[in-house]
């Protein structure tokens, strides 16, 4: 019987949450899930299908989240149920629920400069989801989160050059994590600010990877 994996996409539109959810959704079912697409966050207040899932991707970036939508969500990842998305589609929901943040283990604050090239770095190359991938360069935003030291960091990037927030030169920032909630695997990647990003081969496998080591 195939796991079940859940995309909730939805949200701002300029990170594009459509297409995105039409490029991971055939990357899942090649993977052998049943990909169940909804959008609605009412989907996460649905018990019987919370605990029937894999995984769970989301794709909202901002929007509000009700109490009970958040706490449904919260408490599936908490019994076993995983978690995995990027950019702001996981890293720039709900900016007012705390406790999604302190599930996601970070939140975007910001990207200086806006779209920069910058490198990827891998840190931690003995992890499966980073393991035989070398440092990579990207041209697309480089975020600026507010991150948990209980992370498990296996990629960063250096800001350098940084012209609108000079201040942050110098500064190491954790770009992939993996981290547990309750019994639930959460896995994120802030890279992937459009479905193009993906069409770098680095991006693309650890996203993949974090995925399949964050289900259940």
């Amino acid at each position: 019987m195939a796991r079940k994996a859940l995309i909730v996409w939805g949200g701002w539109d300029g990170h594009e949450p459509r297409q995105c959810a039409e490029l991971w959704g055939p990357i899942l079912q090649a993977e052998g899930f049943e990909v169940i697409v909804h959008t609605s966050l009412a989907a996460y207040q649905d018990a019987a299908l919370m605990g029937e899932l894999s995984l769970v991707v989301p794709i909202w970036t901002m929007g509000a989240i009700e109490r009970e939508q958040e706490r449904g969500l919260l408490d599936a990842v908490a019994a076993g149920v995983g978690i995995a998305g990027w950019h702001g589609g996981m890293g720039d929901s709900f900016r007012g629920n705390t406790e999604y943040q302190f599930m996601v283990g970070g939140q975007w604050v910001a990207h200086p400069d806006g779209i920069i090239d910058y490198t990827v770095e891998i840190v931690d190359p003995s992890d499966p989801v980073t393991a035989g991938l070398a440092n990579f360069a990207m041209r697309s935003e480089q975020y600026y989160m507010h991150t948990d030291p209980g992370n498990r960091v296996l990629a960063t990037t250096t800001f350098t050059g940084r012209q609108s927030s000079p201040w942050v030169n110098g500064t190491v920032m954790p770009v992939v994590w993996k981290r547990a909630w309750g019994a639930g695997r959460v896995f994120y990647s802030s890279l992937g600010h459009v479905a193009r990003d993906f069409d770098v081969p680095e991006a693309r496998e650890i996203q993949r990877r974090g995925m399949l080591w964050a289900a259940r």
